[in-house]
Order: structure tokens, then C-alpha cells, then sequence
């Protein structure tokens, strides 16, 4: 079934000289892009004030311009634009950011909750909402695809031979841990990256908008294959999920 999903799912993975974020296909990443997008334009402004002032400030005060400096020990009024003015702006970039922040911690009520693992260095998934006995649970392994056994069309370095498959339009708790030492699951078209610690739970939700195949790494140097184990997020049709779930508990 997964092979296809793959052949008709957008598959969302950087692209060579990226210079910008992937699609959004959470609500948290677009959040995430129009906050940076908020702060990039009034870096902007203050990128062109800071430039104006100082070319202007050598100008007017070269030594053949003004070749008598002038004696000024301070100026209230300007001490106080430079202090309220980068206040108010400060205040238009934290509040966003917080609102944005507090949106990130909170877990709805979710439909699913799957439980990551990282190890060194594979990662393993449990959907144990399905779990009916100790023997019987639907529980598997990630291992990246080494190069020489890719398929056309699949991606270096970042094809898993296990994905983790979920529902779209579905809110979707993570439960993220590791089983060794730090690891960090991330994946960049989700707006989500989550430290795995050893002995500690940490906990993410995630609202994928649309079907498609979406691509991450561990982000946490954790090893001499540290960047050997991606991860490979494909979301599906609700229909899709329930058959995948029933054909992998059979």
C-alpha cells in the first residue's frame, strides 16, 4: 500500500540552493513563516534607518565638511526616540511570537497518539492506541535506505524503509523520547522539532493540511551516523489510514 501512496503523494524535501522555508502543511509551520516574515520586514526598516544615519553621519561630519567638531555631551530628546521606539517595536515582535509560542505547547484533544523512539540510529514508531495485547501491537522500525538500494524517483539520504503513516485533518499527539543518548525529531514542512531524551516524554501535536510525503532528519548530533537516519512522515486520506492499520494488526 505504501508504494501506492508513494507514487501519487506530493512529496515535500529541500531543494538544491534553497534559500526560503518548504510549503507549510501545518498550521504551526505557516504560523511559524509569518512570523518570520513579520520580523524580516522590520529588520528591513531598521537595516535602511541604520545605513541612512550612518552614511549620513559621515557625510556631514568629515573633516572637510566640518572640520570643527561639535561639542555635544547629550540630547534628551533623541535619547528618548531611540529608547521608546525600539520598545514598540519589540512589542510588535513579542507578541506574535509568544501567541505563536503558546499555540506550539498546546495538544488538543487528539484523535491518535504515536510514540517515537529514537536509537543509534534508526528511529522506531508505536501507534499504541491499536496496542490489544503485549504480543499484538502495531509497532515498528525506520531505517534509512542505503543508496545503492533506491528506487527511481526516491531521495538520497533521506528514504526510510518503514514511513510514518498518519491520517490528514487529524490532530495527532507525538510522544517523543530516545533509548541512548539525544537525539532530535524534526521535520521542516511540519514545523516540528522535538529533542528525543532518554528518560523524559516530550510531547508535540501535529495538524497535517494536506496528503503528501514529507521529509525530516534527527537534528541532534547524536553519533558517527548522525546523519543517517531520517525520517519520512506520509499523510493519507483517513480511508487510506484506517485500511493501512487494519491490513498491519491482521
Amino acid at each position: 500500500m505504501t508504494d501506492f501512496l508513494f507514487s501519487r503523494a506530493w512529496m515535500d524535501a529541500p531543494e538544491a540552493w534553497q534559500l526560503g522555508f518548504q510549503d507549510a502543511a501545518t498550521p504551526m509551520m505557516q504560523g511559524i513563516i509569518d512570523l518570520h516574515q513579520d520580523i524580516f520586514f522590520f529588520a528591513i526598516i531598521i537595516l535602511v534607518f541604520v545605513l541612512w544615519m550612518l552614511l549620513r553621519s559621515l557625510w556631514h561630519f568629515y573633516y572637510s565638511n566640518n572640520p570643527i567638531p561639535e561639542r555635544i555631551v547629550h540630547g534628551t530628546t533623541i535619547e528618548i526616540v531611540w529608547t521608546v521606539v525600539p520598545s514598540i517595536i519589540l512589542m510588535f515582535i513579542a507578541i506574535p511570537s509568544f501567541a505563536l509560542l503558546y499555540s506550539m505547547d498546546e495538544v488538543v484533544d487528539p484523535a491518535i497518539t504515536i510514540k517515537t523512539i529514537g536509537h543509534q540510529w534508526y528511529w522506531t514508531y508505536e501507534y499504541s492506541d491499536y496496542n490489544q495485547s503485549d504480543e499484538q501491537s502495531l509497532a515498528f522500525d525506520s531505517y534509512m535506505i542505503p543508496e545503492e538500494d533506491l528506487e527511481l524517483g526516491q531521495l538520497r539520504l533521506l528514504e526510510t524503509d518503514n514511513r510514518l503513516i498518519v491520517p490528514a485533518n487529524t490532530h495527532v499527539r507525538m510522544i517523543i523520547t530516545s533509548a541512548d543518548v539525544l537525539h532530535s525529531w524534526a521535520v521542516p514542512a511540519l514545523g516540528i522539532k522535538c529533542d528525543a531524551v532518554p528518560g523524559r516524554l516530550n510531547q508535540s501535536s501535529v495538524f497535517i493540511k494536506r496528503e503528501g510525503v514529507y521529509y525530516g532528519q534527527c537534528s541532534e548530533l547524536c553519533g558517527v551516523n548522525h546523519g543517517f537516519m531520517p525520517i519520512v512522515v506520509e499523510a493519507v486520506s483517513l480511508d487510506d489510514y484506517v485500511q493501512w492499520v487494519s491490513n498491519k494488526l491482521e
